[in-house]
């Protein structure tokens, strides 16, 4: 694994300045060269002019500006040099390899297919670099059924020599291996659980920080640092859609029911005890039972209760 190795450039303008007094002993040496009428011109003076040059074109070579949160790579004829993160206007050997990686937070959607621009042989671009919104991946849970899921991914590039070296394309490798882990975290939970058991919907903030893990295991290799990582959406497949919400509105209603029989059987049993203690009637087992059922049937039932008026007498 090629460890980064920090490389301190010197100032720019030193580069610059002997750059400039290259060119002016290379008219120094022009105007020497030029004899007096009938003489010929001093090869010395104009080889010196020649060297001159192409000594302040090649220390011009070697001058670069570095923006914030950029950093170079610096090769040697492939050998790895070292990396500088310093900002500002630099000399370095104009035969290094200069390699610019962006220090900067980025962030994608998984499912998103980016477009490099393209320029034409004369530099000029043609089409600019663009991003699609990122498509939802379908995959099972682990239950089985079918999902569309996708998550938005924050990082940026903390290893500028692995990042360099150590992946073939890191902006690539960062993509592929977000949309695995994203498939791989989906089938290790439900899309919803009943037991209390973690799942995808239920607990965003545990299963957010399970995915940030998970990227930053396969992230460790190229150098780049998982900030964030978040679940952006999460739906049924359209084909079991439908029954799904279905299944959920059944279990809101069995959900429902649960507690309003829950709450009917106590007013019931208050009812009973009142009844009792006051002495307001006096029930044998098989009247009892029958208040019973009628008091669960009217605070159970959908509609209004429809009273029935006994004109008789007390059992009648």
């Amino acid at each position: 694994m090629v460890q980064e190795r920090e490389y301190q450039p010197i100032s720019g303008w030193v580069g610059l300045v002997v750059g400039l007094g290259l060119f002016v002993g290379t008219g120094w040496c022009v105007y020497s060269a030029i004899p007096p009428i009938g003489d010929k011109p001093d090869v010395w003076w104009l080889a010196g002019a020649v060297v001159s040059a192409l000594l302040g074109i090649l220390v011009l070579c070697g001058l670069q500006a570095i923006a914030p949160n950029e950093s170079r790579v610096y090769l040697l004829f492939g050998r790895y040099v070292g990396s500088t993160r310093a900002t500002g206007f630099f000399w370095v050997n104009p035969f290094f390899s200069k390699k610019k990686i962006s220090l900067r937070v980025r962030n994608f959607e998984t499912g998103s297919i980016t477009t490099p621009e393209t320029k034409d042989p004369t530099g000029k671009v043609l089409t600019h670099k663009s991003r699609s919104a990122g498509r939802p991946s379908k995959v099972n849970d682990k239950d089985g059924n079918p999902i569309e899921i996708s998550a938005v991914v924050v990082w940026k590039v903390v290893n500028t020599a692995e990042a360099m070296f150590e992946v073939d394309d890191y902006e690539d490798y960062v993509a592929v291996q977000s949309e695995a882990a994203l498939r791989g975290l989906a089938m290790r939970h439900p899309y919803d659980s009943e037991d209390h058991e973690m799942s995808l919907r239920g607990n965003p903030t545990e299963v957010a920080e399970q995915l940030k893990g998970d990227i930053q295991d396969r992230f460790e290799k190229a150098g780049v640092e998982v900030i964030e990582a978040r679940i952006s959406h999460i739906a049924y497949a359209p084909e079991i859609a439908a029954v799904m919400l279905q299944r959920q509105q059944a279990q809101a209603v069995v959900a429902a029911r649960s507690k309003i029989v829950e709450g009917a059987v106590g007013m019931v049993h208050s009812a009973l005890e009142r009844l009792g203690k006051d002495e307001i009637i006096h029930l044998d087992e098989e009247r009892r039972a029958a208040m019973v059922c009628n008091l669960l049937v009217v605070l159970c039932g959908h509609g209004p209760a429809q009273p029935v008026i006994n004109a008789g007498t007390l059992h009648n």
